[in-house]
């Protein structure tokens, strides 16, 4: 799995990441959190609004701090 945090980093960004990666530790997950912060990279996902979150390539949200538990329900 590969857990993709877009932004251009921000503070919501940087918190959105931190949240990702809790989540990650607490479901124990082997997947590879990636930051993606090159501007023509998020517009070539679809995205206008950051923070974002896509999984496998997916946008899953755009432009909202999930918070830890949020992730865990997209991950499950």
């Amino acid at each position: 799995m590969i857990i993709q945090v877009l932004g251009t980093g921000c503070p919501k960004c940087q918190t959105l990441e931190r949240n990702v990666r809790e989540a990650v530790s607490r479901l124990g997950l082997s997947a590879s959190v990636e930051k993606v912060s090159e501007v023509d990279r998020i517009i070539e996902m679809g995205v206008m609004m950051t923070p974002a979150l896509a999984i496998d390539g997916v946008v899953k949200r755009t432009g909202k701090v999930l918070s830890v538990e949020e992730v865990l329900e997209l991950l499950k």
